[in-house]
């Protein structure tokens, strides 16, 4: 579930509280998360690193380590990063995956009920860069997507734009809210194909999307099912939804009602008269 506003909350939260400390002691609790790499070898490449910087490519957390040593994690449907977790009975904290202790006496966690969460190793810059080139598009708060990119990127697809905007070798760290929130917002039906919209339309959803990202930054992401603040706490922006998650309820804009469809294999929510539905 983590997007790009939730994983952008964690980093900004985190980055302050690591950066600069020495990575004294990691242990990887469950080898899946490093799955086909070694956990042994993993712990010996970061281990008594000093972290650098804590940074954000789409839905990955960059920890830049010296030495050009990168561990980029992924908290896929259901993974946490938290920051000195509260400890349940006999001092466990449930899910841990991996363990990560600073040279403070403080320490993160990456805790995910689900195990889909993944860690990568990347030795130098360039590995970096080519791991990120062959798996994300643009980045949508950074000032690359506009209307006009927007269009160029469509050009000639025939495939809905929902999943067009869930591909994150398009645009990196849009997810199934977010589409959601965006495509309402920029009155386009889910079922559009991707290469049919207008100029003007291009412009609206690429507005659209920053806005609903940027919403989310805003209220501290959303929290509807396992996600939270390093510190455990939750984000907000599930009480701002316009339309994910609202079957049923009144459109803000119209007063029609909500309604689901799947797209792509996705729930999506949409209003039918603020979004008609696209015509053969």
């Amino acid at each position: 579930m983590p997007e790009l506003p939730e994983v952008e909350t964690v980093r900004s939260q985190v980055a302050p509280l690591v950066e600069g400390r020495v990575l004294e002691r990691f242990e990887v609790v469950d080898p899946r998360w490093c799955w086909p790499l070694d956990p042994g070898a993993l712990t010996d490449a970061v281990t008594g690193r000093r972290i650098v910087a804590l940074a954000r490519r789409g839905k990955y957390l960059v920890l830049e380590l010296d030495g050009d040593v990168w561990l980029l994690m992924h908290l896929r449907m259901t993974g946490n990063l938290l920051y000195d977790p509260v400890r349940g009975e006999g001092g466990d904290v449930p899910y841990t995956r991996v363990v990560f202790g600073l040279d403070d006496g403080h320490e993160l966690r990456f805790c995910d009920p689900r195990r889909f969460g993944t860690g990568e190793l990347m030795l130098g810059r360039d590995a970096r860069d080519a791991f990120f080139a062959s798996r994300l598009g643009i980045e949508p708060l950074d000032g690359e997507l506009t209307g006009e990119r927007l269009r160029g990127l469509a050009r000639g697809r025939r495939a809905p734009i929902k999943p067009f905007l869930l591909d994150q070798r398009k645009i990196a760290g849009v997810g199934n809210i977010y589409a959601n929130e965006a495509l309402f917002r920029a009155r386009i039906h889910p079922l559009r194909p991707a290469g049919s919209l207008k100029r003007t339309q291009y412009d609206a959803l690429a507005t659209a999307v920053r806005d609903a990202l940027e919403a989310g930054l805003a209220a501290g992401g959303a929290s509807i099912d396992d996600f939270r603040h390093a510190d455990g706490l939750t984000g907000s922006f599930q009480d701002e939804f316009l339309v994910h998650g609202r079957e049923g309820a009144d459109c803000v804009r119209c007063g029609g009602p909500i309604r689901k469809i799947v797209v792509g294999g996705r729930g999506t929510y949409l209003c039918p008269r603020c979004q008609p539905v696209p015509r053969r």
